[in-house]
């Protein structure tokens, strides 16, 4: 902008426009900065009062906070004396209990030395008895004895002279043996020494072969640590195999069930396609009523054995069976037949068809009543709730998987244990079945036997698992043979010879019917060329020549068809 003026004075003027525009900047930035200063210097001042507020709000919640401990340790004291009263009247009370039970307990040990001194001086008296019954037999027995000593001393005064004699003799031949033994120990001193040295060399082969020793043990160690390494690991290697075997089983069972489902699948099919044609030939061919095969074909799966079967019902299953059925036969009397039935049935399946649905009962109950420790008591608490019957099951489920009882055939065999005669042979009478059962402090040592004449090994939750498909070996294929032949009996002999005589019959038929089909053809046939010629005959009689000719084809044709009574004239 100075560039633009073009004089002095107006350079002049426009530096004092300038410098006074930047002296009201400046006056008003100073303003600026006072009333800054002023503004920060209310707030310290705010700041001072809220920090003063602060600490008496401090001071006033410390007052409160002591207050309030103060009354809080007098409640506290207070209770803790009432409950120091308490603590103090229920001891004074259990200690006068315990003086009471110390002085009963005194009375009874009064009365029981009373009762033993008692027994004791008559123990005394029988004792003094015998002691006189013996003195007397005793006092006849040593003058016995003593008669025999005195003839036992003369016959040894005799033999004491003989020893007299033999000891003179006996005193030369010593001092003999003593001389001989004398040079006998010099040479012994002899041996000795050399003893001593053959004892210091094998004590050096000794320690040499200590050190040996020390390292054969190391060594040892060594291979038993990398033995047992190996071990742990071919064990590791086992579980896998198992594991894996395990898998490959569930596998080849997966397998055989589709294969038999499939198989069973087109059977079923068939038979259904062969039934269905049977009913046509019946119905619309022979015209008769027709009756569907006896073949049942609701089985879906590989057959499964009786026993099988018997041995995949659960023992809980069991026990449910035959609780229920008792207790619907206790508390309701209708229909008591089939309530019987079912009983048996289960009582049957849970003994080998040889206790009385009864009896099995009573030793479930027994079972539950005597067995209770093996319940955990967590699970106690949570029967309170439930009723007698549900009860009763959980107790004998917690039971039965404590004693590894899992099917009907582990019941089977802990059923006699609970009885005093194990082989029966006869059904126990429904009167008095207690009778047949064993006392209630023999249930631990029944219980006891039964477990290590039964032992298992506890199931991990995989064999759990494969333990209900059965493998290739376990299964019983003695009865898949009889179930495919069962089959076969929707087509009897009897059909096959229908359907033998109704298909001759239709050959037959259709024998006939391809026949009359070659003379339908072969007559349409000739009925076309007769049409043609009779077509091919009318033109040739109509024919415009016929009217040229001597002898017309229409004349002729009427000569064949009306020959002439009269011999025509010669010409």
């Amino acid at each position: 902008m100075a560039l633009l003026k073009g004089l002095p004075q107006e350079l002049y003027q426009a530096l004092l426009m300038q410098k006074s525009s930047c002296d009201e900047v400046i006056v008003e930035k100073n303003k600026l900065v006072s009333e800054l200063q002023q503004e920060m210097k209310s707030k310290d001042e705010q700041y001072v009062g809220d920090l003063k507020k602060q600490a008496e709000d401090i001071d006033l919640l410390m007052e409160r906070m002591d207050e309030q401990q103060r009354s809080l340790s007098h409640t506290h004291r207070v209770e803790l004396n009432e409950v120091e009263k308490s603590f103090e009247t229920e001891r004074k009370g259990i200690l006068e209990g315990c003086k009471k039970k110390f002085e009963q307990t005194i009375q009874a040990r009064q009365e029981k030395e009373v009762d033993y001194l008692k027994a004791r001086e008559k123990h005394v008296d029988e004792q003094d008895s015998h002691l006189q019954h013996l003195r007397v037999s005793d006092s006849e027995e040593f003058n016995q004895v003593k008669i025999k000593l005195e003839t036992d001393v003369q016959i040894l005064e005799q033999q004491l002279q003989q020893m007299k004699a033999s000891y003179q003799l006996n005193q030369e031949k010593l001092e003999y043996n003593f001389q001989v033994l004398k040079k006998r120990d010099e040479e012994n001193t002899i041996t000795k020494s050399q003893q001593k040295r053959k004892i210091t060399r094998l004590q050096d082969i000794v320690n040499n072969l200590k050190i040996k020793s020390a390292k054969q043990e190391k060594q040892y160690r060594d291979d038993n640590v990398s033995i047992s390494e190996d071990y742990r690991r071919i064990s590791e290697q086992l579980q896998d195999l198992e594991k894996k075997a395990w898998q490959f089983q569930a596998s080849d069972a997966r397998k055989f069930r589709s294969v038999w489902c499939m198989n069973e699948a087109q059977v079923k099919n068939l038979v259904q396609k062969i039934c269905e044609a049977d009913r046509i030939i019946h119905e619309q061919q022979l015209g008769l009523a027709w009756k569907p095969p006896q073949q049942q074909m609701n089985n879906v799966g590989p057959v499964v054995s009786e026993k099988q079967r018997r041995s995949a019902i659960p023992a809980e299953e069991v026990a449910s069976k035959i609780l229920t059925s008792y207790g619907a036969a206790e508390s309701v009397e209708v229909a008591p037949g089939r309530v019987a039935s079912e009983c048996s049935n289960a009582s049957k399946s849970a003994s080998g068809e040889k206790l009385s649905n009864r009896l099995v009962k009573k030793i479930m109950e027994l079972l539950t009543t005597e067995a209770g420790f093996l319940i955990e008591e967590k699970l106690g608490k949570l029967l309170s709730p439930r009723n007698r019957e549900e009860q009763s099951l959980i107790r004998l489920d917690s039971i039965f998987s404590v004693l590894c009882v899992e099917s009907t055939d582990d019941v089977d065999k802990l059923m006699p244990y609970f009885l005093k005669h194990k082989n029966v042979e006869e059904e126990v009478e429904l009167d008095c079945p207690e009778s047949q059962l064993i006392p209630h402090n023999e249930v631990l040592k029944v219980l006891r036997q039964f477990v290590d004449d039964h032992h298992k090994p506890v199931k991990s939750s995989m064999n759990k698992q494969g333990a209900q498909l059965l493998s290739m070996e376990e299964r019983d294929d003695g009865d898949d043979a009889t179930y495919w032949r069962s089959y076969l009996s929707a087509v009897d002999h009897s059909k096959e010879n229908v359907w033998k005589a109704l298909l001759t019959g239709l050959e037959s038929y259709s024998t006939v019917l391809q026949e009359r089909s070659l003379l339908v053809a072969e007559t349409q046939s000739l009925a076309g060329q007769n049409a043609e010629l009779r077509s091919l005959l009318h033109h040739y009689v109509n024919s415009k020549v016929n009217d040229h000719l001597v002898i017309p084809p229409t004349r002729i044709l009427q000569m064949t068809h009306n020959p002439p009574n009269t011999t025509p004239r010669d010409s």
